[in-house]
């Protein structure tokens, strides 16, 4: 769907973040505004940072979801250098983490598209292929485009709109 992911009422919202759990631009940047920039970065400074392709998760203070899923995508250095993997793998061990939450609701943004520079057509097949073969408890995802491109791209790969 095309929207604010920090709206999206679900259990879990996943957060684009860095290694360091430490709030930035983009998607990370706007999801510490909404849930309490003080209170979560307390909260991830405990979980002591997170390596490309997991998953950690704290709670969602201020946002409508309980959770917050940080996954920690690939810098894009030409597609040569395991990229691939690493976004394949921050969808699956969020879901993974998502399971153990007990969550059967997440929002995904479009996860190292941004200043990692991940190209979205190719970012945007990994999401979709990676969550329709996913075994997970989740009954819902959503797929949260923040511009009307990336939305195109989704539907394109046959999401269906919300």
């Amino acid at each position: 769907m095309l929207g604010d992911i920090t709206a999206e009422e679900v259990h879990a919202v996943v957060n684009a973040a860095n290694a360091r759990l430490a709030g930035g631009g983009g998607v990370d940047g706007a999801i510490h505004r909404a849930a309490g920039a003080a209170d979560l970065r307390a909260a991830c400074a405990v979980l002591g940072g997170c390596e490309p392709g997991d998953a950690k998760a704290t709670s969602g203070f201020r946002l409508p979801a309980r959770w917050i899923i940080h996954t920690v995508g690939p810098v894009w250095s030409g597609g040569r250098h395991g990229e691939a993997e690493v976004l394949t793998s921050c969808y699956r061990r969020s879901l993974e983490v998502a399971d153990e939450l007990g969550a059967t609701s997440v929002a995904f943004p479009a996860i190292s598209t941004g200043v990692y520079g991940y190209p979205p057509e190719q970012a945007a097949d990994v999401a979709v292929r990676t969550v329709s073969d996913a075994g997970t408890d989740v009954e819902l995802v959503r797929l949260v485009a923040f511009d009307r491109a990336t939305h195109e791209l989704y539907v394109a790969l046959g999401v269906e709109p919300a």
